[in-house]
């Protein structure tokens, strides 16, 4: 890996490397509420989206930078 090199010029905004945490989390969630409304035999099932809130993750986001150096740009 000593020669490789990011192909895009796109950062995060924090430290945080991954969301894996996060999406363990919300889809925990979400597998229990669908099995307790199946249980209750109710047949209108829950989205991802109405269980977690994508904006409450710990990564905020990226950014496109366009004057990043060399250094930036290795993984």
């Amino acid at each position: 890996m000593s020669r490789s090199y990011k192909k895009t010029k796109i950062v995060g905004y924090t430290t945080k490397v991954s969301e894996k945490q996060d999406k363990t989390i919300a889809n925990k969630k979400l597998r229990r509420l669908v099995k307790v409304r199946i249980a209750k035999k109710n047949e209108i099932l829950p989205l991802l989206r109405e269980v977690s809130n994508v904006w409450n993750f710990d990564k905020d986001g990226k950014r496109y930078y366009y004057n990043i150096n060399k250094e930036g740009m290795r993984k």
